[in-house]
């Protein structure tokens, strides 16, 4: 590969790195102001939204919108914010990658204000030009009712947005969270 055609790749990257930065940021942007049109935009066909608890289960487009259908019967007024944001591209696949990414939400659920914290597992690929969602998985620090946030924190069932309060998805299910207290005792975590 020749120097241009190296600064060529390597810009390119950029490109597809910054696009997909705007996608996810457009996400907390289209899902708070309930645009279903531009959201169907942000997904692959058969693209896929789920949680790790199971309770959010949607393969293809029509079903990832009916989910989000579901969700705003229950949320009326919602805050998405991202945070950190890494981007690993595929070496065999220049249309596909993936990322990880921190988030906070604050929300109006079912009559009660509520903060999440979470992370997103993504799976981006490009379709028709442009980067998409092809799987977006959701793992909760905590959701909580606001006023239980101080207590929370040093619980399990940080989990607490539905009837029964759950154990939250991270970090304590986390195979590195589990080897270092395994490898520096019980008071490690």
């Amino acid at each position: 590969m020749s120097g241009v055609d190296e600064l060529a790749a390597r810009v390119a990257r950029l490109e597809d790195r910054e696009d997909i930065r705007e996608l996810v940021a457009r996400y907390g942007f289209v899902v708070d102001d309930r645009d279903i049109d531009s959201l169907a935009l942000l997904f692959t066909p058969d693209g896929c939204f789920r949680s790790r608890d199971g309770v959010i289960d949607a393969h293809g487009l029509e079903a990832v919108i009916e989910t989000f259908h579901g969700r705003y019967a229950a949320l009326k007024l919602s805050l998405h914010v991202t945070h950190d944001h890494i981007i690993y591209f595929d070496d065999e696949d220049p249309d596909i990658a993936r990322g990880l990414l921190s988030s906070h939400a604050e929300v109006h659920r079912n009559g009660q204000t509520m903060v999440a914290a979470l992370r997103y597992d993504d799976v981006y690929r490009r379709h028709q030009g442009h980067w998409r969602f092809a799987d977006r998985l959701l793992s909760f620090l905590y959701y909580l009712p606001v006023e239980a946030y101080g207590e929370a924190l040093g619980r399990l069932d940080r989990m607490r947005a539905y009837d029964t309060p759950r154990a939250a998805d991270y970090p304590e299910a986390l195979p590195s969270w589990q080897d270092y207290a395994r490898r520096f005792g019980p008071k490690a975590g």
